[in-house]
């Protein structure tokens, strides 16, 4: 099964190319351009250097979120134009469970955590168990504080992965947490394709049922309930 998989949720625009378990490529950039600009013409060279065709993609996976509400919307609706013009499967994979697939390290809690804007984070738990890893929370928003504090109450060793040097620029680290290297820690298309590949596709008009994982509503979409209280 070829997987072709990509993350726009955050500043990284990263897409890669996954045959059943075999990470066959990954092209990645973090370098300020927009995805809008960007994604497509990564795809296509990826392609090219590979020499595989796109009507030979059996799925496509995204990442959902949550993230960037731009970033989501454009990764999302490309993966949904891609999967109907080569009427392939689709599935959506959540953005923390993708860098979760980063760092298969038993014995450790992962807690990868995303930039919720206004010093909130969002986060959940994971652990590795039988070659995959198994979330242990819910995803939740929380402060920069209490995240730390519910971090600093486990009883193992914890590794940040994802944008924790938000985190970090508000609260110290507790003495059981670790920050993954780099090259760990920020979204990885190929970790969303190994994911994708134990998830249900979605076919047909059911592709455009997929709907990202926000969360939370935009800020325009607050600003506009508080203008318009009757409506929300």
């Amino acid at each position: 099964m070829l997987t072709l998989a990509l993350d726009t949720a955050t500043k990284v625009c990263t897409v890669a190319l996954v045959r059943d378990g075999a990470i066959l490529a990954e092209y990645d950039i973090s370098v300020g351009l927009t995805h809008s600009e960007g994604l497509m013409p990564q795809i296509d060279q990826m392609f090219r250097r590979t020499g595989l065709a796109k009507e030979a993609v059996d799925r496509v996976a995204v990442s959902i979120g949550p993230g960037s509400f731009t970033g989501l919307r454009i990764g999302l609706a490309a993966a949904q134009a891609m999967a109907y013009a080569w009427d392939c499967g689709l599935c959506g994979v959540n953005t923390l469970d993708g860098l979760a697939w980063n760092v298969p390290v038993p014995g450790v809690v992962l807690a990868p955590v995303l930039d919720a804007q206004k010093g909130n984070v969002y986060t959940a738990f994971y652990e590795w168990e039988a070659g995959t890893p198994r979330r242990r929370t819910d995803v939740v928003m929380l402060s920069a504080g209490e995240c730390m504090a519910r971090l600093a109450a486990l009883d193992r060793p914890v590794l940040l992965l994802g944008e924790c040097e938000r985190l970090l620029r508000r609260v110290a680290p507790a003495a059981n947490v670790f920050v993954a290297a780099p090259q760990l820690r920020l979204p990885h298309a190929a970790s969303v394709g190994l994911a994708g590949e134990g998830e249900d596709a979605l076919t047909g008009a059911a592709r455009f049922g997929l709907k990202p994982f926000y969360f939370r509503k935009s800020e325009a979409e607050e600003l506009w309930d508080k203008k318009h209280p009757a409506d929300a």
